[in-house]
């Protein structure tokens, strides 16, 4: 049984499109047929595979401007960030379909004989999608894994399932085989549930929160089934004073409010030298304020509003409780709007500082030296990102080795590129995304010995 859910516009609070919810019966339907399909698929040539990968690619590049106005309706992404973000689900099918006809294995001098390893497909990938970039995180365990001769079923996440459901239809025109990559849209704790619980599911990759993420992974402990997960993020940027403070001052809101600060990635805590501490204040001020802060359809806006009226609340109990240095402006009427804001830690104690707060909130704390900023941004739980501002290149690569995190910028506040390994330290996650080596978190590694003894 289906029911409908009206998708609602975050920029303007109108419903845009109604959705069919699928229930569990939908769901195993899905994983059987991807089950079927996984037969066929793995036995696809990995030339034919890579062919079909190029043409999805290709797909999906003549429809970038209608899949970004689709993300800018449903999730209130601005247009160039939704652009990008449509430009990089084709920019990962192209990189993995070069990944099969390359995906190799080993010979092994032994005694006795030869030895070679080849990798096998896992079967059936589940793959659960957020609702703050739904379009790359999907192509992330999409790409990797059809390429590595994986079905996939695709849970996007209930507020934001447009896009994903679009591309499904893509892929199909595209030449991607019936069940090979289907999308069912549905309630997380019912569908992604069956992800974990199902049999022929051998897989799950989850990007969300921390909460949901734990009890994924403790669900795929019962079947010893395998499991990726990105979770939350507390990222420091830290900024020494030896750094070009103009250049920093001007980077680091967009580290931070970019997607309106819905991002595991937001460099929300910003760890500043106590030497430079003033004159980075002074150019960082008028650069919050400069973030504009406008209808996401509009091509000069630089950032759209939170996704729900319950994240708003959310954020806004952070704000109601901390020392507010300086915000930028928003919009005011209907839209779940919310202006860049600047918050001084000097205890480092307060929930804002410590908790993920996923809005565009950061707050800002004094270090005296190397030492103590690698202990400040190493006393948080999580370790998915982060960026360090410095002209000394041999304590740039010191800090970058002491800083618990997975994904690091020098002079940069960069965190994904397609063709480098993306994942988390600590309670950011488990598993690395993306990066040459993709594949072999959706692959078997078979050993084989051949005796040569006669």
């Amino acid at each position: 049984m289906t029911t409908q859910l009206g998708i609602i516009n975050p920029a303007t609070e109108e419903e845009v499109a109604s959705v069919e919810m699928h229930d569990i019966e939908e769901t195993d339907r899905a994983i059987d047929r991807a089950a079927q399909a996984a037969l066929e698929w793995r036995r696809v040539t990995p030339a034919d595979r890579a062919r079909l990968l190029r043409r999805f690619s290709e797909v999906v590049d003549s429809h970038i401007e209608e899949l970004a106005r689709l993300e800018v309706a449903n999730s209130g992404h601005t247009i160039s960030n939704a652009r990008w973000e449509a430009g990089n689900v084709r920019d990962v099918l192209a990189y993995y379909s070069g990944a099969p006809e390359r995906h190799s294995g080993r010979q092994i001098p032994v005694a006795g004989g030869v030895d070679i390893t080849f990798y096998e497909p896992l079967g059936v990938v589940g793959i659960i999608v957020p609702w703050n970039f739904p379009m790359p995180i999907a192509g992330w365990g999409l790409g990797p894994a059809l390429a590595a001769g994986n079905t996939v079923v695709l849970k996007p996440a209930t507020l934001t399932p447009l896009t994903a459901i679009r591309l499904a239809q893509l892929g199909l025109e595209a030449g991607i085989p019936e069940g090979v990559f289907q999308v069912v849209p549905g309630d997380g704790a019912t569908i992604g549930q069956r992800f974990v619980t199902h049999e022929a599911v051998r897989k799950v990759c989850f990007t969300g929160s921390n909460a949901a993420g734990r009890k994924i992974m403790e669900g795929c402990a019962a079947q010893v089934k395998r499991v990726t997960l990105e979770l939350g993020g507390k990222s420091a940027n830290i900024v020494f004073a030896d750094a070009n403070l103009e250049r920093a001052a001007a980077s680091a809101p967009y580290a931070v409010f970019d997607n309106a600060g819905q991002d595991c990635c937001a460099r929300s805590r910003l760890l500043v030298q106590e030497s430079a501490y003033e004159r980075f204040m002074e150019l960082f001020e008028p650069a919050v304020k400069a973030v504009r802060v406008l209808d996401p359809a509009d091509e000069s806006s630089e950032m759209g509003p939170l996704i729900t009226a319950a994240q708003r609340e959310s954020v806004r109990s952070y704000i109601d409780e901390s020392d507010v240095a300086f915000r930028g402006s928003a919009p005011e009427g209907r839209g779940y709007w919310f202006a860049p804001t600047v918050l001084e830690a000097p205890d480092r104690t307060g929930r804002a500082y410590r908790e993920e707060i996923f809005g565009p909130v950061v707050s800002v704390v004094r270090f005296k030296d190397e030492d103590e900023a690698v202990a400040i941004a190493n006393e948080s739980p999580y370790g998915l990102s982060g960026s360090i501002w410095s002209r000394d290149i041999g304590r740039a690569l010191r800090v970058a080795r002491g800083v618990e995190t997975g994904a690091l910028s020098v002079n940069s506040n960069s965190s994904v590129r397609y063709s480098t390994p993306f994942g988390g330290f600590k309670q950011s996650g488990i598993g690395r995304e993306l990066g040459p080596d993709a594949l072999l978190g959706f692959s078997e590694e078979k050993n084989v010995f051949i005796s040569t003894e006669e």
